[in-house]
């Protein structure tokens, strides 16, 4: 079989690379690609926003299964594209991907169907946003309704920032068209959470739960980011959590797009926030999450490739997944700058004594070669990934890995899994038996 994934990130490195197990595979092709990626498999260059030249390249390639790996190219039709002319392709349509395409569309798609948010309204210029500011008091949050690769959400926590925030996407339109019309919610409080689905034709398979860390500083502190690193660990998820995300979010989710004429396919991702009152969804992904997909397939132990083509077959229901019981921690560097303007052409070395130790694994995101040198080429240059028997030793070996590694300016959060490890030491300490009833806690 030959695979073509499209995208050029950590998320589809991770994907590449999991694909190259499966024995079912013969030739894996990636379009663009990255440095890394191409070390694995052949990289044909595209443009992910023209469904048209993704459809000629994979039927130049004879391209059996295509895994369209970010949002930009399901937002413009690809799969539309795809099916009509017969090819299979794992991915929502142009209809069921305005679930991210537009922030107002998912908004008003909540609402409509009883499925738990923040309260909202959606602005069409400055006044009615700053109107919006006003009617929700602070802090608030600020959403572009377009694509903004992680970079259309302002937390504000005074007037002048959500003000200042409405200005820049909708007065200089600093993302372009993305940033036309807004979003103006109240801010959540609570824990993130990364709930990630595949859906089927028949059928949906939970993957294993994450949690994302989209602050650029450590503490959740500055600006939000594309996704400074994740983890996975089952501890994250409680089954009792685990039923009320499935009941109050995921069933009337799919079942409102087959309602409203577009059936959902593909995965989808779930951002969450744990509130007091319970989950209420932060956003919707129409793709699997980046980082949260290098952690995740440091887990899988099923074939990806199978699972995929058992979606599209209708047979997700019956064929499952298996997964490691062991947590992994995937830490991103980023490049000096980021989230903002970003330094590149800057050398990478250690990558070879990062991966010489035990369940570490590189997934490129940002580079690129040059003169047989490997350089940064983005914001996010690579996600550095670890996978071990308990959560502490994962973060210990993950940052042991994170060490070997330099490029200047290197910069990243090192707090990744720490909230992991604060929710373990609750769970033990309401489990000792001084905190039994009857045996209070010592003053």
């Amino acid at each position: 079989m030959n695979i073509l994934v499209l995208g050029s990130g950590g998320r589809e490195h991770a994907l590449v690379w999991k694909l190259r197990e499966s024995q079912l595979t013969d030739n894996i092709f990636c379009a663009p690609g990255n440095a890394g990626i191409a070390q694995i498999a052949e990289c044909f260059p595209v443009d992910l926003k023209n469904p048209a030249a993704m459809l000629q390249l994979a039927e130049d390639l004879k391209a059996d299964l295509t895994v369209a790996g970010p949002e930009a190219p399901l937002v413009a039709g690809v799969v539309d594209e795809f099916e009509r002319a017969g090819r299979r392709i794992v991915g929502p349509t142009k209809a069921a991907a305005q679930l991210e395409g537009s922030k107002i569309f998912a908004k008003e798609f909540m609402k409509r169907h009883g499925i738990p948010t923040a309260r909202f309204a959606a602005a069409e210029d400055y006044a009615s946003g700053a109107k919006a500011i006003d009617d929700f008091g602070l802090p608030v949050v600020i959403k572009a309704d377009g694509l903004a690769a992680g970079k259309g959400v302002v937390v504000a926590r005074t007037r002048k920032e959500a003000l200042e925030a409405l200005d820049d996407f909708m007065v200089r339109k600093s993302l372009g068209g993305a940033g036309e019309r807004v979003v103006v919610e109240e801010c959540l409080a609570g824990e993130e959470l990364s709930f990630i689905i595949l859906a089927g034709k028949r059928g949906w398979l939970p993957l294993v739960p994450t949690q994302d860390h989209k602050a650029v500083f450590d503490g959740d502190l500055g600006p939000n980011t594309g996704g400074m690193g994740a983890y996975s660990d089952d501890s994250i998820l409680p089954e009792r959590l685990r039923q009320d995300i499935i009941r109050r979010v995921i069933e009337p989710t799919l079942a409102g797009m087959a309602a409203d004429g577009a059936p959902y396919y593909g995965f989808l991702y779930c951002g969450l926030m744990l509130t007091a009152e319970g989950p209420k969804v932060l956003e919707y992904n129409v793709r699997l999450g980046d980082p949260e997909t290098q952690p995740i397939m440091m887990r899988l132990r099923s074939d990806l490739f199978e699972i995929l083509t058992a979606s599209l077959d209708g047979q997700l229901a019956v064929h499952g997944a298996r997964w490691s019981p062991n947590p992994s921690v995937c830490v991103v560097l980023a490049s000096k700058g980021y989230p903002g303007k970003s330094e590149t052409g800057k050398v990478i070395t250690g990558i070879e004594a990062a991966e010489s130790l035990g369940g570490v694994k590189v997934f490129h995101a940002g580079t690129s070669f040059r003169d047989r040198q490997l350089l940064t080429a983005g914001g996010r240059v690579m996600g550095v990934t670890a996978i071990a028997e308990d959560l502490a030793s994962t973060i210990e070996q993950v940052y042991a890995a994170v060490a070997k590694i330099q490029f200047d300016g290197m910069h990243y959060r090192r707090d990744i899994g720490a909230k992991g490890l604060r929710r373990l030491k609750i769970t033990l300490d309401n489990h000792h038996p001084d905190n039994q009833a009857g045996n209070p806690p010592p003053a």
